[in-house]
């Protein structure tokens, strides 16, 4: 697991997406799609370490953040800057896809 993977909850969603670039990857551990994207999202929060955040908020565990972001399929990754959603994407992306997300929000 990716020491600089962070993972929210309601409690401390808001104080971490506050300030900088933050990819959140909400997901849950039954969903197939989910396993699929998180090594790639473990290799970015590696790679992207002093640059970006990346996180993941397990959605049965933090039913009111993923209610108040309307998620309603997942995989769901949402690109925040400075607490403001930038871009979402639904589904399975590559990690390619995903820097160059990222890279323009820096």
């Amino acid at each position: 697991m990716a020491e600089h993977l962070k993972y929210l909850n309601d409690d401390n969603f808001e104080s971490t997406i506050a300030e900088g670039v933050t990819l959140v990857d909400f997901y849950a551990d039954w969903c197939g799609p989910c396993r699929m994207i998180a090594p790639i999202v473990e290799e970015l929060a590696t790679e992207m370490q002093g640059q970006a955040n990346i996180a993941k908020v397990d959605i049965e565990n933090s039913q009111k953040t993923t209610s108040s972001f309307n998620v309603t399929s997942i995989p769901t990754l949402i690109l925040f800057k400075d607490g403001k959603e930038v871009k979402r994407i639904v589904g399975v992306r590559g990690k390619e896809d995903l820097k160059k997300l990222i890279t323009a929000a820096l």
